[in-house]
């Protein structure tokens, strides 16, 4: 029970470790690791060299796997960039391993007291980064210690020896990589144990080779499990996945393991971490040498198995997706453009109710209530969504934004309140045939088209951060405040004339208080890009 437990809680602390560490490279990377993947073409190798840089960051390669099941979804990547991605990522991988078989066991308390004394008393945001990857390098190699030195006690172990032996079966080798990784959910993990076996003499390359081959399998789960819910395209970037790493694996155990252990005893004859490590490597890279020519085949087997790639056109969300939240620096940019979306949507409707108000057409009035549901229903999942992000690692500027987003999102959802506001007053005035002055009309012409502008340079300056169109807007809105002023005093001087009935002018002082509000929401959003700006 004593060696379970040493070997529970070391794997505990390796994953932490790695997990403190990936969170500290991705902070230091920030908008860099944005800018990375942006630059993703068609070009498969450029997809292979940013699926190894974006691996090496965060650490994991089922989380880039997950994350490129999500950026599919969400329409930042096509199928065929993902290809080169998921290939670079098993590439990525490889870097964990080689740190690991350094074996750095004996300064990790050195670098867990150096981070912590930085991250204790310097103010400084990127050597409070630095200091994350320190101590997350610590503590993985603590755990990395504890793993190996519970593991010496099993070497009198007749038992033990007799289950690792049936090791040398390579189907149970493979089968044994698989459980283990896709229980733990990490190839790096499930490849640190087999380390930690290593290292106390426990299996040779042998019995390794195998595991590491079921590893590569194991891996693939995540991201399937993952791709469940999301549309058919998505679903079959996990399964190109899947469908890369069986067919090296196929590959090695048939024609190419025996050359590559000849080219692992060839670099480390006598270290059998370093020859796990290698072998990891070289599996990974040969894999992508050979399969890359046909990664074009890889996407029409995907397309064979999984038919069809016409997306819902009815779907709440477009641009994002939780399994982008692994990169914050991206899904934030997702998130500013579904915000964008659901502000055209409350503008269709605030365009929609000022035309159902002119041709008095209930159609018109049915589509901007339709487009309020869509609106609420947007408004709550781009809520949901920026919670999950809050909690994710973010910088101070990301803290902001996700502030800023929450805020506006809450302006745009009440101008599209309002809308529904103006289409409900447009109903009471079918319903009740009521009729209106020229002069009446005139003055709703130029407000709802003066409120229209101003609701579109507010949403410019948010799209673009321009300051100056946003100051234009907070001036102008001001104006707004005076004409509806202006027109409330006209038509109440109507009412005593008698020119307007009674129920015309009450839908008419509701439709100018409506748009004047609008306006306010509008500055409001103004008012968010100069705080962020400024």
């Amino acid at each position: 029970m004593e060696i379970a437990f040493g070997v529970i809680g070391g794997l505990g602390m390796f994953l932490y470790g790695m997990n403190i560490m990936g969170t500290g490279l991705q902070k230091a990377a920030g908008e860099k690791l944005k800018r990375l993947i942006e630059i993703l073409t068609n070009n498969r190798f450029m997809g292979v060299l940013v699926g190894a840089l974006v691996t090496m960051v965060i650490q994991s390669s089922s989380a880039t796997t997950v994350m490129v099941v999500g950026f599919v979804n969400a329409g930042i990547m096509t199928l065929t960039q993902a290809v080169g991605v998921i290939m670079g990522a098993n590439v990525g991988t490889t870097v964990t391993a080689q740190l690991i078989a350094f074996n750095f066991s004996q300064i990790a308390p050195v670098a867990i007291g150096i981070g912590v004394a930085i991250l204790l008393f310097s103010s400084n945001k990127k050597h409070k980064e630095f200091a994350e990857i320190l101590i997350g390098f610590g503590i993985l190699f603590v755990g990395m210690d504890l793993m190996s030195s519970s593991l010496k006690p099993l070497s009198k172990s007749e038992t033990f020896r007799g289950l690792l032996m049936s090791l040398n079966n390579p189907f149970i080798g493979i089968l044994v990589g698989f459980g283990l990784t896709t229980m733990l959910q990490s190839s790096s993990a499930s490849i640190g144990l087999l380390l930690a076996l290593a290292m106390e003499g426990f299996i040779n390359i042998d019995m390794a080779l195998p595991i590491l081959f079921g590893d590569n399998i194991g891996t693939t789960t995540t991201a399937l499990i993952s791709s469940i819910g999301a549309n058919k395209t998505a679903k079959k970037a996990a399964f190109i996945h899947f469908l890369f790493n069986v067919t090296g694996t196929i590959l090695f155990m048939i024609v190419l393991r025996k050359p590559i252990q000849s080219i692992v005893y060839s670099f480390s004859p006598s270290d059998v971490q370093r020859q796990i490590a290698n072998a990891h490597t070289l599996f990974n890279l040969t894999n992508v040498i050979i399969q890359f020519p046909f990664a074009g085949l890889l996407v029409k087997a995907a397309e064979r198995v999984i038919k069809g790639d016409k997306e819902d056109e009815n779907q709440l969300l477009k641009y994002i997706d939780s399994r982008i939240i692994e990169t914050p620096s991206v899904a934030l940019g997702q998130v500013s453009k579904e915000v964008l979306r659901m502000s055209k949507m409350a503008e269709d409707n605030l365009k929609t109710a000022s035309e159902a108000f002119y041709s008095k057409d209930d159609k018109l009035i049915n589509k901007v209530f339709d487009g309020e549901k869509k609106v609420n229903e947007l408004e709550q999942g781009i809520t949901e969504y920026l919670v999950q992000l809050s909690n994710a690692p973010l910088t101070d500027e990301q803290h902001n934004m996700v502030t800023t987003l929450f805020h506006a999102i809450n302006d745009i959802e009440r101008i599209s309140d309002h809308s529904e506001n103006v289409a409900e007053l447009t109903q009471y005035r079918i319903d009740d045939d009521l009729w209106f002055t020229d002069d009446a009309i005139a003055e709703l012409h130029i407000m709802f088209d003066r409120v229209h502008e101003l609701y579109q340079n507010a949403i410019l300056a948010f799209k673009t951060a321009d300051a100056d169109i946003a100051r234009k807007v907070i001036i102008e809105e001001d104006e707004i405040d005076i004409m509806e002023k202006k027109y409330r005093i006209n038509h109440i001087e109507r009412l005593n004339g008698k020119s307007c009935r009674l129920g015309s002018g009450i839908v008419y002082l509701d439709i100018i208080s409506n748009l004047e509000r609008v306006a306010d929401h509008s500055a409001n959003i103004a008012q968010y890009v100069l705080d962020a700006v400024e």
